[in-house]
């Protein structure tokens, strides 16, 4: 059964900006995703995914952006290089509370925009 979607898309020279500055970089994204990114040849391409995500995971929750906090969600890849969510205790047990089992994330690139598409399961 279908909890909840959430779509969003973020521009990609927004994010390329916003990352000059360490304050902004820290604080929106984990370690785990700054790595990876800064592994890549476009790192603000997969920045903004990242924040596409956490944007369309805030949305399919119902909850804002900053109830979400930008740091209980993350995005890590699975063994084939798909994107996957990594969460916080807290953001675990709330969604455990809320009845929602699989939680479906796809990103996408194009030119300077990024796109992501989460889907919140509850498996009866």
């Amino acid at each position: 059964m279908i909890k909840g979607i959430g779509v969003d898309v973020c521009d990609i020279g927004r994010i390329k900006e916003s990352i000059k500055s360490d304050h902004f970089l820290k604080r929106a994204f984990t370690d785990v995703e700054i790595e990876y990114a800064l592994s890549k040849a476009r790192p603000e391409q997969h920045l903004a995914g990242c924040f596409a995500a956490k944007e369309a995971l805030s949305k399919a929750l119902a909850v804002g952006l900053w109830d979400l906090g930008l740091k209980n969600a993350w995005v890590v890849r699975g063994n084939e290089g798909e994107p996957k969510f990594g969460f916080s205790a807290s953001l675990s047990e709330k969604l455990c509370r809320s009845g929602i089992d699989k939680v479906w994330l796809t990103i996408s690139h194009e030119k300077e925009m990024a796109a992501a598409f989460v889907l919140l399961e509850a498996l009866i």
